[in-house]
């Protein structure tokens, strides 16, 4: 099969797509909606997971784990968390099936095994948390309770992409109980500015920081904290959200302390979470025509060398140099590949690497023995350039952090220049559909503009910015006041 792409500039979509099969990410699966993460997707994965798992130890949190299977009653226990998720569940109704009499080799349900209570397959899962920790909580002594799980969840979505949108997805979600309202806030914010951190320093990838208006905040949340990216076509995708829950769930599951004053209070609560949707920002952030470009941060294989060889001699003598080479790397903690395989050439190699984002390749041939070089490649320039062995492993090390730092420029450069204010509906809607991206517009604050705005251009406020400054207008539909813009964009 042929590894090129689609461009981006004929079909976005299709060469997306292509790119998540072909760079041997990811791939769909048997059932419908459900995606099978491949080898070299999942070691992506388990780089993000791993950072952003360093990251909220750090913060004082701990790892638990929760049960996939949700009583139905628990489920609805919170009625606007329920009713928000209503749609997407999937349902247990039995726990058995048999031999189907009329149909052999056949299986069937069992009409004799049908649960007692139905059980909902967790798409979030604040409903068995919460049911838990009323057993947790008694004194103000068992509080705050930090937890995290990795875990995956359920929501039955009938168009789907791979990682952007799949029916199952890999997550975490961190659910947080407290004293006070201040201490959960806090919480709500800080938890939302360590997904902000580790997007732009790992993913290299800029992000506004704001809250979601009341229509997109989570069911059951008071206040939604989100992080917002740009993709290269133009349209906004959500990198994270943390919601402070108020005393939602707390009361619904009746979760009370005795505070230091010895009254019965209920507590206050947060949850926040990031799913494999980043590798989609991941991969419409920084890739091009040719495949992935990854961000050093977060690449499986930082370096990949490949020997350019005719005999086994010329083979052995490559191998001690790269063995050299690979020593003084992961010395630097810079992890490192060596493409020894014989069952491919060189260029193939190099298509592959290319394809799969390696941010540096090093190639080395005979006439690099001769010369004490190497030819270094970057990923993201697609430059080449020939250079001595000595103090390899510091420029390596130098090229690293440039790498990262390029990614993360271009991509802010283009977030600014697609960052646009606009006044009238008629600006709004032609740079919406001549330029895209974010559109910085006044907005009188009701639901009904949010709404007939949506209806009419697919636009949605993606957030309003946290560092937005109070600012006096009119809305830029309805025309009546305004405090401060917001920001719209259409998006994944």
């Amino acid at each position: 099969m042929s590894k090129k792409l689609t461009s981006r500039a004929e079909d976005y979509s299709k060469w997306y797509n292509e790119l998540v099969v072909k760079a041997d990410l990811a791939e769909n699966s048997a059932v419908r909606g459900c995606m099978v993460i491949k080898p070299y997707g999942f070691a992506i994965w388990e780089k993000i997971q791993a950072e952003l798992d360093r990251m909220f130890k750090e913060t004082g949190h701990q790892n638990a784990y929760f049960p996939l299977f949700i009583p139905k009653s628990l489920f609805e226990a919170e009625e606007k968390n329920a009713e928000g998720f209503a749609k997407e569940c999937a349902v247990v109704t039995h726990y058995r099936l048999q031999n189907d009499p009329d149909k052999p080799g056949k299986l069937r349900v069992d009409p004799e095994a049908k649960l007692e209570e139905e059980l909902v397959v967790r798409p979030t899962s604040e409903a068995i948390i919460w049911n838990t920790y009323k057993g947790w909580i008694q004194s103000y002594r068992d509080l705050p309770i930090l937890i995290n799980q990795w875990a995956n969840v359920v929501r039955w979505e009938m168009r789907t992409r791979l990682f952007l949108r799949t029916a199952e997805f890999l997550w975490q979600e961190g659910h947080t109980a407290h004293e006070t309202k201040e201490q959960a806030l806090a919480e709500a914010e800080l938890m939302n500015n360590v997904y902000a951190t580790f997007v732009e320093n790992f993913m290299a990838i800029p992000v506004i920081k704001g809250v979601k208006t009341e229509s997109e905040r989570f069911a059951g949340a008071d206040e939604t904290y989100c992080i917002e990216a740009l993709m290269q076509d133009g349209k906004a995708l959500q990198a994270g959200t943390s919601h402070y829950l108020g005393q939602n769930f707390a009361k619904a599951f009746d979760v009370k302390y005795v505070s230091k004053e010895g009254k019965q209070e209920y507590v206050w609560a947060t949850s926040w979470g990031v799913s494999t949707r980043l590798m989609g920002a991941l991969i419409m952030t920084h890739s091009d025509d040719h495949g992935l470009v990854l961000p050093p941060n977060l690449a499986p294989n930082q370096v990949v060398i490949v020997p350019i060889y005719r005999n086994d001699e010329q083979f052995e003598e490559i191998t001690n140099v790269a063995n050299g080479i690979m020593k003084d790397l992961r010395s630097k903690n810079i992890s490192v590949k060596f493409d020894n395989r014989d069952t491919y050439r060189p260029g193939a190699k190099f298509a592959q690497h290319e394809l799969q984002g390696v941010p540096l390749r090093i190639a080395i041939g005979p006439k690099d023995l001769e010369n004490g070089t190497v030819e270094l490649a970057r990923r993201d320039t697609l430059t080449k350039s020939i250079v001595t062995i000595d103090n390899l492993s510091e420029m390596v090390e130098d090229l690293m952090t440039e790498i990262q730092d390029s990614l993360f420029n271009k991509a802010l450069v283009y977030r600014n220049s697609h960052m646009t204010k606009v006044d009238t509906f008629d600006e709004f809607k032609d740079v919406l559909e001549s330029k895209g991206g974010f559109i910085s517009a006044h907005w009188d604050g009701t639901t009904e503009t949010e709404d007939k705005i949506k209806e009419l251009t697919k636009a949605t406020i993606r957030c309003i910015p946290v560092d937005g400054e109070a600012e006096n207008g009119e809305c830029v539909y309805s025309k009546k006041p305004s405090k401060g813009r917001v920001l719209f964009a259409k998006a994944y």
